[in-house]
C-alpha cells in the first residue's frame, strides 16, 4: 500500500471478528495498511461492508463474513471460508465481545449473564478452536490473539463483576490454549484494553466529554486508549517480533484505575 512504513504481513491472511467497528475495525485496518489480506466478520453486514470499504479505499484487500461466535457451525463456515478464498489463515483476532451486566451481582438478571457467556465466552473459545485445528494442518502454523480487557483479569470495579468475569475467562483460556498449541505451531497471547475510544466504554448516559473529564482523574495517562493504539499492540503480538511471546496478556490501559 502506498504509504505504508511496514508490511510485516504482506501475503498473510489475518481473520478479526468483531471487525464492524471499535477495536476490531482499527485492528483489521492496521493489518490490512500493512499488506495483509483481511477477513472481518460479525454479526451485521452494513458495519462489516464498512470496514471493507475503508480498506479498500486505502489499497487494502479485505472481504466480510457475516457469523455469529456463538455458534459453532458459523465460526467452523467462517474459517473454511477464509481459507476457501484466501488460501490459508495465519493470524486470528477474536475481539467479538458485549458489555452486559452492570451492577452488583445479587441484581444482575440472569439472562445477561448467559448473554456474556455466550459471547465474551463461548464465542472465544469457539473460534480459538476452529482456528487452532485450522493452523495446526497447515505449514507454517498461525498466531491468534484474543481480545480480553484489563477488568476482571488484572482489575476490579463495584458494578461490573459480571463482565469482568467473562473477560478474565477469556485470559485463562488464553494462557492455557496457548500451552496446548505451541508445539502445534499456534502461538496465542491476548491483549487486554482498559478504557478506550469506543461506544462500549461510555457509562450509561455519558457523552464522550465527560468520558474525558472522567479518565482525567482515573488514568495517570490522563486519557482513553485510541483504538488505533489497541491496534499496534495487537499488531506486534501477532508479528514475527514477538516470536518467543506465548499466554502473555498484554494490558493497554494508561494506567488506568477503576
Amino acid at each position: 500500500m502506498s504509504g505504508t512504513r511496514f508490511a510485516r504481513f504482506t501475503g498473510r491472511t489475518a481473520l478479526v471478528t468483531g471487525g464492524g467497528s471499535g477495536i476490531g475495525r482499527a485492528v483489521a485496518l492496521a493489518f490490512a495498511a500493512e499488506g495483509a489480506r483481511v477477513v472481518v466478520a460479525g454479526r451485521g453486514r452494513t458495519a462489516l461492508d464498512e470496514t471493507v470499504a475503508l480498506a479498500a479505499a486505502a489499497g487494502g484487500e479485505a472481504l466480510a463474513l457475516v457469523a455469529d461466535v456463538t455458534r459453532a457451525g458459523d465460526v467452523d463456515a467462517l474459517v473454511r471460508e477464509t481459507v476457501a478464498r484466501f488460501g490459508s489463515l495465519d493470524v486470528a483476532v477474536n475481539n467479538a465481545g458485549i458489555f452486559r451486566g452492570a451492577g452488583p451481582v445479587a441484581d444482575v438478571p440472569e439472562e445477561d449473564w448467559q448473554t456474556l457467556l455466550d459471547v465474551n465466552v463461548t464465542g472465544v473459545f469457539l473460534a480459538l478452536r476452529a482456528e487452532i485445528r485450522q493452523m495446526r494442518s497447515q505449514p507454517g502454523g498461525g498466531t491468534i490473539v484474543n481480545v480480553s480487557s484489563n477488568l476482571g483479569p488484572h482489575k476490579q470495579a463495584r458494578g461490573l463483576t459480571a463482565y469482568g468475569a467473562s473477560k478474565a475467562a477469556v485470559s485463562a483460556l488464553t494462557r492455557g490454549a496457548a500451552l496446548d498449541h505451541i508445539a502445534d505451531g499456534v502461538r496465542i497471547n491476548a491483549v487486554s484494553p482498559g478504557p478506550s475510544d469506543t461506544a462500549m466504554s461510555l457509562r450509561p448516559g455519558e457523552s464522550p466529554a465527560d468520558r474525558a473529564a472522567r479518565m482525567k482523574e482515573l488514568s495517570p495517562l490522563g486519557r482513553v486508549s485510541s483504538t488505533e493504539e489497541v491496534a499496534q499492540a495487537v499488531l506486534y503480538l501477532a508479528s514475527d517480533a514477538a516470536a518467543s511471546v506465548v499466554g502473555t496478556d498484554l494490558v493497554i490501559d494508561g494506567g488506568a484505575v477503576l
